[in-house]
């Protein structure tokens, strides 16, 4: 089982629902690479807070590989849901192209 961790700047609210969703999503999603991976954590920003903006949501992930430093990916969007859904899609690629080459490695 991966630790996974969620954290939140001072103007995002996470709910233990959506904290749940972040954990089952990333679960799910990246189950696959679950031998490689030994921590996930995921900070959610409002880079405007009280403004409005475009593209002012952030999501960023940052993993552990097993042997590796610690990498991250990170998307902004209108919406936090969006810049997961975003980060998650480029963390899977992250972790297509490192696991790859541990294979090789290996």
């Amino acid at each position: 089982m991966v630790t996974i961790q969620v954290n939140s700047d001072k103007n995002i609210n996470v709910s233990e629902n959506f904290s749940l969703k972040i954990k089952d999503t990333l679960g799910n999603s990246l189950s696959r690479f679950e031998e490689f991976i030994t921590r996930l954590e995921v900070f959610l920003a409002d880079e405007n807070s009280d403004k409005q903006g475009s593209k002012d949501k952030r999501c960023t992930i940052e993993v552990r590989i097993k042997g590796l430093d610690p990498e991250a990916v990170t998307s902004t969007a209108d919406d936090i849901d969006l810049a997961f859904k975003q980060a998650t899609d480029k963390l899977t690629q992250l972790l297509k192209n490192r696991t790859e080459k541990l294979k090789n490695y290996s």
